[in-house]
């Protein structure tokens, strides 16, 4: 079986990607055995030299060189990543566009889509709405990682497939060492978003780890997006924070996704904004604390049974409600066999379900 990954590449910068890459594999091999052979297609990179963006396709409506198709020609399955959570216009209505057009040709080629556990919408366009109803009526299977997304999925005629996030199909690592309170600072809202002030993040930030060392906690700033020349890069937020607090802090700049999953699994807690970050220790059995501001991170954590989130919109709030979930941090790890018992009965099921509709 032939299987190629839309939207995921195992050399990505950000490790977030990479879980969605490596939990993929894990996914088409447990369903399709572990002779499958897996490729990458990310939007800047895999395959397809250059990657895949708008760039590629307007080549491809215009010129006779059809990239695209040839490179999907050669599976006999594409499972789609939806990168996490890009299967919406929250990133631009171009960058849902040229995801559309590939699951389009793909599904003309007569190949099995296979929407794969993702975020879903929102959809705040008509086209967007008309583009998602388009894939997804033609798609082979849709999996909802979390019930808000798969709510959006039915309002557009959808039948999805419950599921969760790919991360608690990783194999278990064990610690690399022990680690008390693991924060990981994400450059995205350090630089700035329109979804959080960046001030404000920094403000909280910079006063969680003040108050968690004068606490005499022992505090490691990670990254979890590594070195690369785009503003979403954690590793100089990790670094200026730390010359805040006086070079107090451990800092961990991780060259691997195993190596930052090592780490992780040998913490007390983890605080953090980037949602992988918080999963790979959900899935590490370590508590986390999830810094949530957008609807990606709560309907996801709290179908599992998680509630250790907090509102980052909610302003200099989200460092008392954080101290205070620290200092539970016992009771939060007696939850974690649950959760991880309901994750793993949602891959379970959905694994199933595509093994059903996806015949080798």
């Amino acid at each position: 079986m032939q299987t190629l990954v839309l939207w995921a590449h195992r050399d990505s910068a950000n490790l977030g990607v990479r879980v969605l890459a490596e939990g993929s594999r894990e996914f088409a091999r447990h369903i399709w055995g572990m002779d499958t052979q897996v490729d990458f297609q990310d939007f800047g990179s895999g395959v397809l030299d250059g990657g895949i963006g708008a760039r590629r396709v307007a080549l491809d409506l215009v010129t006779s060189a059809k990239q695209i198709p040839d490179l999907l020609a050669g599976y006999d399955v594409i499972l789609d990543s939806g990168a996490g959570d890009s299967f919406a216009d929250t990133y631009g209505l171009r960058r849902m566009l040229v995801m559309a057009y590939t699951q389009q040709k793909a599904v003309k080629l007569g190949l099995p889509l296979v929407l794969g556990p993702q975020t879903i919408g929102p959809f705040r366009s008509s086209l967007a709405r008309r583009a998602a109803r388009a894939t997804m009526a033609r798609a082979t299977a849709v999996l909802a990682r979390d019930p808000v997304s798969g709510r959006c999925a039915a309002r557009l005629g959808a039948t999805p497939i419950d599921s969760t996030d790919l991360v608690f199909g990783l194999p278990q690592v064990s610690p690399a060492r022990n680690r008390d309170v693991m924060i990981n600072v994400s450059g995205l809202l350090w630089n700035g978003s329109a979804r959080v002030s960046f001030t404000q993040y920094r403000q909280a930030l910079l006063a969680l780890a003040a108050h968690l060392i004068k606490d005499g906690r022992k505090v490691t700033l990670f990254a979890h997006v590594l070195d690369n020349p785009s503003a979403d890069n954690d590793v100089p937020a990790v670094r200026q924070l730390n010359h805040q607090l006086g070079g107090e802090t451990e800092i961990l700049i991780p060259k691997s996704l195993n190596q930052v999953r090592s780490a992780i699994a040998g913490a007390n807690i983890v605080i953090g904004a980037r949602m992988h970050a918080c999963l790979n220790a959900l899935s590490l059995g370590v508590p986390a604390i999830a810094w949530a501001y957008s609807r990606k991170f709560s309907p996801l954590m709290s179908s599992l049974g998680w509630k250790a989130s907090v509102d980052l919109r909610a302003g200099m709030s989200v460092v008392n409600q954080s101290l205070k979930l620290v200092s539970a941090a016992d009771s939060l790890k007696d939850q974690l066999p649950a959760v991880r018992r309901r994750a793993t009965a949602k891959l379970t099921t959905s694994r199933e379900a595509v093994a059903r509709l996806v015949q080798t």
